[in-house]
């Protein structure tokens, strides 16, 4: 493949979980969130929350970002224009998701490039209420993901990726044969074996009461894990539901407008 300076940041990419105790310049973290803002954007959406405390954060990160959904700033606009928002919250938030996303992503990269390294916390949405309390949040904006940030303290490989042929399909989405599927698979477990992932982390997740355990440490990869979470976690759509209404949506009753 081609290569540059912004694909080869990109491409070396890697979630860090080890930090050093030093913390980023105002300069530098002003440039990686002027970055992010400088994302494609529908309604610029993302907004940020930043805590700089090395015994607080995940992982003692020195920074900690929380990138929102903000519709309380975007109504606050609408009103010096005499607007009131009529689009449903579903579909406001559809939006949001996607100004956040590009929000973070252009963020990572941008801290890659400056010799930073980054990790995200996607589990921000399920303990919104707190985020609520501990950032006195207003209604209208949604906590979507974590980004600890620093400059790294270890230097793992990056981790692997699916087969291009299993991800890009032109012109029409394929029927995989089950060789295709085997090969795939084989890539990303191979992959995360042989940088002992799981093994080191301890992080087998353990199966619900009516499966029996057949794997160990050793052989325990990623299409397993990621099979164990979507297979066994998430049942009850209140587990998301529940932190949107605490923020001021109220997808279940067709609202729009907070």
């Amino acid at each position: 493949m081609l290569n540059n300076p912004v694909i080869d940041a990109i491409m070396r990419r890697k979630s860090i979980r080890k930090y050093t105790t030093e913390q980023p310049t105002d300069d530098v973290i002003q440039t990686i969130v002027r970055a992010g803002q400088q994302a494609p954007f529908a309604a610029q959406l993302g907004s940020l929350l930043l805590r700089r405390d090395l015994q607080k954060n995940p992982f003692k990160a020195p920074l900690l970002f929380t990138i929102c959904i903000d519709i309380h700033r975007m109504e606050a606009v609408m009103a010096e224009r005499g607007w009131q928002r009529r689009m449903s919250d579903i579909s406001t938030l559809l939006l949001g998701v996607q100004d956040a996303s590009y929000m973070a992503e252009n963020m990572v990269i941008a801290a890659e490039s400056l010799g930073l390294g980054s990790c995200y916390l996607g589990a921000a949405p399920y303990y919104a209420e707190r985020l609520i309390k501990e950032f006195d949040l207003p209604e209208g904006v949604f906590p979507l993901v974590q980004l600890t940030m620093g400059y790294p303290a270890e230097d793992p490989r990056p981790r692997p990726r699916y087969p291009l042929e299993f991800t890009l399909f032109e012109d029409r989405y394929p029927r995989f044969e089950p060789e295709q599927v085997a090969k795939a698979m084989k890539q990303m477990d191979d992959g995360y074996l042989a940088q002992d992932y799981y093994a080191e982390r301890n992080a087998m997740i353990p199966l619900s009461e009516d499966r029996e355990e057949t794997y160990t440490l050793e052989n325990y990869s990623w299409t397993e894990h990621i099979s164990r979470k979507l297979g066994q976690w998430g049942r009850d759509p209140q587990e998301v539901l529940g932190p949107l209404h605490a923020c001021g949506f109220k997808l279940d009753e067709g609202s729009s407008g907070l």
